[in-house]
């Protein structure tokens, strides 16, 4: 399934016909109600199931054939830990199990793709896409969860304040009649001092990459700062789909695999002013 996407924003929309939500900080996951269990996909159409067995067991209660779109997450001590979800995604099934029962996952849903009666809904707008998936999740709760949402701009930022403290990583803004599509139809607006890079390359081998190169907004391309673990391991399946690279130079002739990646990373605003710039993320 390919998901929707945001594009950062430094402002959040105003004006009819917006509704907002919490931005949660964890991992982009679609959950796939089957005959005969649960399946989950990563934002890039990985099978996750492994990594987050207990949200595959606790969505058992869906119906079948609901297809809900949102964010597994893992709090630590009350509060949103992108690098336990992070740690957790790149982890062997063995480990995740072992993660797992020490800091339980839970699914932030945000959208409904397909309903259980009414099929494929994702050519539906936003608003009855939202009324079908608190519909579709009514009475399970925890650890799967419907995220709150408002169309009252006030109140959406209040909450972009209130809730930094657990972990909150900003907001979304979705048009109320927008349909559901494989493109940067939402607004995101981030307390993080962040850019999104194009990722257009990277050093080492591509099953670990070292660095990555990225085309900055202003037009730049240079190689990061040596990448996570984690990151490197998401990178890596992703690099994987793009096939040979070649050989190309940054523009401070620095020398990496340049490929057509078709994602981008979340990379340190402050860091941009450098040679190197840090990623956070993957997008």
């Amino acid at each position: 399934m390919s998901v929707a996407l945001a594009q950062s924003v430094s402002v959040l929309p105003s004006g009819e016909g917006w509704w907002f939500e919490p931005k949660l900080d964890g991992h982009r996951t679609v959950l796939w109600r089957e005959e005969g269990g649960v399946r989950l996909q990563s934002r890039a159409g990985r099978d996750v199931t492994s990594a987050w067995a207990d949200l595959a067991r606790a969505a058992l209660r869906l119906p079948v054939g609901s297809v809900v779109d949102g964010e597994a997450v893992i709090y630590v001590d009350g509060r949103i830990d992108f690098s336990a979800a992070q740690g957790r995604a790149a982890s062997s099934p063995a480990r995740a199990a072992r993660l797992a029962a020490r800091w339980p996952a839970s699914f932030a849903a945000w959208d409904l793709l397909s309903h259980p009666d009414a099929g494929d809904v994702r050519a539906r707008p936003y608003v009855e896409r939202r009324a079908l998936l608190l519909e579709v999740l009514e009475g399970l709760g925890p650890p799967l969860q419907v995220v709150p949402a408002t169309d009252d701009r006030e109140v959406a930022l209040v909450w972009h304040e209130s809730l930094r403290e657990q972990g909150v990583e900003g907001l979304v803004a979705k048009q109320a009649l927008s349909t559901y599509r494989p493109s940067r139809i939402w607004r995101k607006l981030r307390h993080a001092e962040t850019v999104d890079a194009a990722v257009v390359g990277y050093t080492g081998p591509p099953r670990r990459p070292r660095t990555l190169a990225v085309r900055l907004p202003d037009g730049r391309t240079v190689l990061s700062r040596a990448v996570s673990a984690p990151v490197a391991t998401e990178a890596a399946a992703r690099l994987a789909a793009a096939g040979p690279g070649q050989t190309a130079r940054t523009d401070s002739d620095q020398s990496y695999t340049a490929v057509e990646t078709g994602f981008l990373a979340e990379v340190l605003a402050g860091t941009t002013r450098h040679a190197t710039v840090t990623v956070a993320r993957l997008r």
